[in-house]
């Protein structure tokens, strides 16, 4: 099951930097999580400051 960055997302690129595969990058909104490359370590949610990050 793979992550999803929900509208609780700040911006501040945080997931970005943890995500060990790239599989997040700045979306229209927010940051977004591409599902097919995400390996659902949780990276992301460990790395955000408001838990922006769920799994999906």
């Amino acid at each position: 099951m793979a992550y999803k960055i929900t509208d609780a997302c700040i911006s501040c690129g945080a997931c970005e930097g943890a995500c060990p595969v790239g599989a997040i990058s700045q979306g229209e909104d927010h940051y977004e999580i591409n599902p097919d490359m995400c390996i659902e370590c949780g990276a992301c949610e460990g790395a955000c400051p408001v838990g922006a990050p769920k799994q999906d």
